[in-house]
């Protein structure tokens, strides 16, 4: 997997100045765009839409400094119908607007160019599962809040405390399902995977029975999931489980990630030190 994805970075890298499509890409890894998109968030720490503007930006900064072409020709170069579209997206990237950058000599940002290496640790082995499920249901209080890549989710965190306890004790009382219990489920994420990009997020119990009244209803088709534990100092067990699955796990394994919601079930000591926890992921077996 790390060997197709380095290509697919060799091929944007050939591409800067043409359309490159994410579809294109997939083929390339041969794999689902859905899985790319995924694989190569958590893999380089931001969007694949991000990473080209980056390096597209990156490299059209050079061109601006080298001084031969006029401020529009790079613009449309590089993909931007109009020079204030260009301007924008330079600052945002590189701080300052491409015709001071020129006038002045500015120093701008580089986004290097990425490649991926796979780091042998052996310290450890991950437990999993893979699990056939058929159709099931999510019944619980929804909100939209937004993706944060790192650290606590503030929205979440506040959504969750103004929920009425007494309703999450009876709401729990109908987990009939796994995972058991109250878990947490995020569904209908950005394709981008940006930080501050929204997602619908759950605080909820996968049951048989009816949804009570005030509760939101996610029905779930039947599919293929990967199942992950882990336990150990919280937050910190619960990140590492993340970081590992994708860039350990993933690679490692003939699967790929599959459009669907994600799963969350976590049991915390009294003193909420330490964490057990139990991820669910949608997947399904890559084609030969």
């Amino acid at each position: 997997m790390l060997e197709r994805l380095n290509q697919v970075l060799d091929h944007i890298e050939q591409r800067l100045d043409q359309d490159i499509d994410a579809a294109g890409l997939a083929r390339i890894a041969a794999t689902s765009e859905y899985h790319l998109r995924r694989m190569f968030s958590a893999l380089a720490g931001m969007p694949l839409s991000e990473y080209i503007r980056r390096r597209r930006l990156t490299v059209a900064g050079a061109e601006v400094l080298e001084g031969r072409a006029t401020l529009l020709e790079i613009a449309v170069r590089y993909g931007y119908g109009s020079g204030e579209a260009f301007a924008r997206a330079f600052r945002a990237v590189h701080g300052v607007g491409p015709g001071e950058a020129r006038r002045t000599g500015a120093a701008l940002v580089s986004q290097p160019r990425l490649t991926f290496r796979l780091t042998v640790e052996g310290s450890s082995s991950m437990r999993y599962r893979v699990v056939d499920r058929p159709g099931f249901t999510v019944v619980g209080f929804k909100a939209r809040v937004p993706l944060v890549h790192s650290g606590p989710n503030e929205k979440i965190i506040s959504f969750v405390r103004g929920l009425d306890r007494e309703a999450v004790g009876q709401l729990e009382q109908l987990s009939d399902q796994e995972p058991q219990g109250v878990v947490a489920v995020c569904d209908d994420l950005d394709p981008s995977r940006a930080e501050g990009t929204e997602l619908d997020y759950y605080h909820a119990v996968v049951t048989s029975a009816p949804a009570p009244e005030g509760t939101d209803t996610l029905r779930v088709p039947a599919g293929t999931w990967a199942v992950f534990t882990t336990a150990g100092p919280s937050p910190q067990a619960i990140q590492d489980l993340w970081r590992d699955v994708f860039t350990q796990w993933f690679p490692s394994n003939p699967y790929r990630s599959r459009p669907g919601p994600e799963i969350l079930r976590t049991r915390l000591s009294d003193d909420g030190t330490h964490a057990d926890a139990e991820l669910w992921l949608p997947v399904e077996r890559e084609s030969s």
